[in-house]
């Protein structure tokens, strides 16, 4: 199971002071370190996480694969093909928005407009995956333009209300993971996973990556980045359990 950890809020922090720490390319060496697969960052409209320069700079490291999320536009367009990351994830996009809100809206303009970008991203060896709601119809429109992956969007299933309401987002989860099997489109998941509602959607049939922001740089702020990660690592490779005891984790 590929682990990719977003660092979108260390730049956060960094941006509320307007200086230079912490650093988002330290915390992708910790991030490396720490026996994460993947690093995520979102380059945003108004640049309010990752910025330009940590962009290319996150690239020229080299030493994780790179996956920038970004909104279809056409300024986005342009820089991800002069980066060149190793995966772009199409993600729908608000200014106003505190995180991302939803899945991908797959209307007509924007299937052409995926489309036209798709080939030029395949000309430049660039992976694409959609962040989509586990909506079938959705999910039969990624499999119709051919993309490389689909990151079903968990949200709902991380801050349902209640127990009956998660278990009936995991089931449409569960549903849209079926219909991708046998497609050749790689299936992840993602948005507000932590420690505790993690191992329901490792049941998804044929997931082989999860990416995780908030929760890990969330729960650094107590135990450092390093071990924030391998509590998730544990929880992905089965060979640790983790419990909470007064808030804290413990083995």
């Amino acid at each position: 199971m590929i682990l990719g950890v977003n660092i979108d809020h260390v730049a956060t922090l960094r941006n509320v002071r307007g200086g230079f720490e912490p650093d988002p390319l330290s915390a992708a060496m910790i991030v490396w370190k720490g026996g994460a697969e993947q690093l995520v960052c979102h380059l945003r409209e108004d640049r309010r996480h990752i910025r330009d320069k940590d962009l290319r700079l996150l690239r020229e490291w080299g030493k994780l694969p790179l996956n920038m999320e970004m909104a279809m536009t056409d300024e986005m367009s342009r820089i991800a093909l002069d980066v060149c990351p190793d995966l772009v994830t199409l993600v729908p996009e608000r200014r106003e928005e505190r995180t991302t809100e939803g899945g991908l809206l797959l209307e007509s303009q924007t299937l052409g407009r995926i489309s036209i970008f798709l080939e030029k991203c395949r000309e430049k060896n660039i992976k694409v995956s959609l962040f989509l709601a586990p909506e079938p119809s959705d999910i039969d429109k990624a499999v119709s333009l051919g993309v490389d992956q689909v990151e079903l969007h968990t949200g709902e299933y991380s801050n349902a209300p209640s127990d009956q309401l998660a278990q009936e987002e995991l089931g449409r989860l569960m549903i849209a993971a079926d219909r991708l099997k046998n497609t050749g489109i790689r299936l992840a998941a993602g948005h507000g996973l932590t420690v505790r509602n993690l191992p329901s959607v490792l049941g998804l049939p044929g997931l082989l990556e999860v990416n995780i922001g908030h929760s890990i740089i969330a729960r650094s702020i107590f135990v450092g980045l390093g071990q924030a990660i391998q509590e998730i690592r544990s929880v992905l490779d089965e060979n640790g359990s983790y419990r909470m005891v007064r808030g804290e984790f413990q083995e």
